[in-house]
């Protein structure tokens, strides 16, 4: 879809147009199929690296465009943050040292990155999701300024007809109405393409759906968003929420989700793969056609199926077929979508190979694994390794396993034999392998992130362990060493953004809070229970229409007979507020110029926190 200037379907004509065009492709793609066209060899390997920018406070730079238009070269293009980027790296003829000419690349193209970026001020972090991220960055207004993006926003949103409803639950909780398909954008991936010919092709996708599970495992990296710690691989849950175009009712929802493991194994030809898809999911895109794919084909040329492509890149399996033309010849390939960007760039290289190698290395004992396995028991493993790393337990081959030795014990030795077969080079295997090997034993990023996220919450308030996570992420890629390296941080870490604080960084948003119907002995325990010296009073709705202090209920210690008296009858209603990004001083300013002890934190006249004198 980046390569095309797409408008949103708004009439019947349009819509006529690209089915036709659709429907044409898929008659092409028989064709092409039942010719013999595809490329049966050589086998090819390629990636796409998306990757975050920061400020010096290590929070979301949203100068996106900037940098592109500096770094002016083709491999680069936008991601619909406008706090991201892309690389689409070049494709690689698997075998002999093909792993260490893309790590090589890709280090030269991130250099090339981070060279236009520092002029502005700018860094480069890799993440599954940015620890620093706050919800203000997923808003429409931190959308990348493409029409595509617009355009795909309004036609989901559209489509949906109603707010998306985010909830995720793990070790926190993240509950979210969110009014655009932004939250996309908090997800950073490291895309990984393999080109396989067409004769066991639908088999070789199944085999892809049962591997991904443990091969996620050893690769989560994305344990946090908003500062919640959530599943390790965070990244499946949000994607999965942030484009669903299914709308929430009272009935029970039987469709499936535009991003999706899937529901069972493919059994019949490649086409069927796409032809599920075009049923399943309308189109609400086109762009501009000229060219009859069958009258292409027909005349000798080689057919791009432009409108197939456009479908597809709506439609976001964790495990995708794409179909591709290179130098004239048409290809298959099965993009991985679930591996998360970073920790390091060995490690991303590490993963790319790892996957690789357990495809090609199949036993035969896993051919026509459709038959034998139990989709569900591969959907389950896909979804535990998500929730929970290196610690799933797996179903696999009619016992479970955990992953430490099922990686250890039968996917490494898998993969080493798959590279070998294809001619990779024995040292490229053993250097990058090692790499998987080591985390399996140490730490993965997921686990590396959740660990030193609970020591800096120890020393300092949520938004600040954000940033110093990131910042400590930042210092720790960029020594280059894989993750199951990295040593622990010390809970004391000095923050750096002190002279810089807001409101945010200090206030507590763990806050009690009453109704205006309680009873004001009920106030006067919660405060003495808890050791509390001010409580705000909210509605039903969380937003803040009244403040209590000490002093103004304290008095009625004294006065038994008016501790039935309701919240309602003391609390004051003229209350100063404050907004999260405030800086610390002026808070501080304004409370004593007022001669306050307390500034409730709102958003939208929601409370969200509450920030005091002792706290600055």
């Amino acid at each position: 879809m980046g390569d095309l200037n797409v408008i949103k379907l708004k009439n019947k004509k349009d819509r006529a147009n690209y089915i036709h065009h659709l429907l044409n492709d898929i008659k092409a793609l028989d064709l092409i199929i039942e010719r013999g066209l595809i490329e049966e060899g050589p086998l090819r390997v390629g990636a796409e690296q998306e990757f975050c920018l920061v400020n010096d406070q290590f929070l979301p730079d949203n100068r996106s465009l900037e940098v592109l238009e500096d770094i002016n070269d083709d491999h680069f293009t936008t991601e619909i943050g406008n706090y991201n980027l892309e690389i689409n790296l070049d494709t690689q003829n698997l075998g002999g040292e093909c792993f260490s000419k893309i790590h090589k690349q890709l280090e030269s193209l991130l250099e090339k990155a981070k060279e236009s970026a520092s002029k502005k001020g700018i860094k480069i972090v890799l993440t599954g999701i940015l620890p620093s991220l706050t919800v203000k960055n997923a808003d429409e207004q931190n959308m990348t300024e493409v029409e595509r993006y617009a355009v795909l926003n309004d036609a989901i949103k559209s489509h949906r007809r109603q707010n998306f409803d985010i909830h995720i639950k793990g070790v926190d909780e993240l509950n979210l109405l969110h009014d655009s398909v932004m939250l996309e954008g908090c997800n950073t991936s490291f895309q990984m393409h393999l080109q396989l010919g067409p004769k066991n092709f639908v088999d070789n996708y199944n085999w892809a759906q049962a591997i991904s599970g443990p091969v996620l495992s050893a690769c989560t990296n994305s344990p946090l968003l908003f500062g919640k710690e959530l599943w390790s691989e965070t990244r499946i849950a949000l994607f999965t929420q942030s484009v669903d175009t299914r709308a929430n009712s009272f009935l029970l929802n039987e469709k499936q989700s535009r991003v999706s493991f899937g529901s069972k194994w493919l059994t019949g030809a490649i086409t069927d793969i796409f032809k599920d898809n075009i049923s399943r999911f309308r189109s609400f895109l086109t762009t501009g056609f000229i060219k009859d794919s069958v009258q292409m084909l027909n005349n000798g040329e080689m057919p791009k199926l432009r409108a197939l492509g456009l479908h597809n890149g709506t439609v976001y399996p964790w495990n995708r077929v794409c179909y591709g033309v290179i130098d004239g010849k048409p290809n298959l390939r099965i993009e991985n979508r679930y591996i998360p960007s970073g920790p390091t760039i060995k490690d991303e290289i590490a993963n790319l190979m790892f996957w690789v190698g357990v495809m090609l290395g199949k036993p035969k004992q896993y051919n026509n694994i459709h038959e034998k396995w139990d989709f569900k028991d591969v959907k389950t493993n896909f979804f535990n390794a998500a929730r929970y790393g290196m610690a799933t337990q797996f179903y696999w081959n009619g016992k479970y396993i955990s992953s430490y030795d099922l990686i250890v014990n039968e996917l490494l030795p898998m993969a080493y034999k798959g590279l070998y077969k294809y001619g990779v080079s024995p040292q490229d295997a053993e250097y990058y392998l090692k790499i998987i090997k080591n985390r399996v034993y140490n730490n993965n990023g997921s686990e590396w992130i959740t660990r030193n996220y609970r020591r800096l919450l120890k020393n300092h308030q949520r938004y600040e362990a954000m940033q110093v996570l990131t910042a400590s992420l930042y210092e720790k890629q960029e020594k280059g060493y894989p993750v199951s390296t990295w040593g622990m941080l010390h809970h004391s870490t000095e923050s750096r953004f002190k002279d810089q604080r807001v409101v945010k960084h200090i206030m507590s948003s763990d806050i009690f809070s009453v109704d205006k119907k309680d009873s004001v002995e009920l106030v006067l325990n919660i405060m003495k229970w808890k050791d509390i010296h001010h409580m705000p009073v909210i509605n039903g709705d969380r937003e803040l229409i009244g403040l209590l202090s000490w002093t103004d209920v304290k008095g009625y210690l004294e006065t038994p007979k008016k501790l039935d008296n309701s919240v309602s009858s003391v609390m004051k209603t003229d209350i100063i507020t404050i907004d999260e990004y405030t800086p610390v001083k002026e808070a501080q300013a304004i409370m004593e110029k007022h001669g306050i002890g307390s500034l409730p934190v709102v958003n939208q006249n929601k409370l969200i926190g509450l920030v005091t004198l002792n706290d600055i």
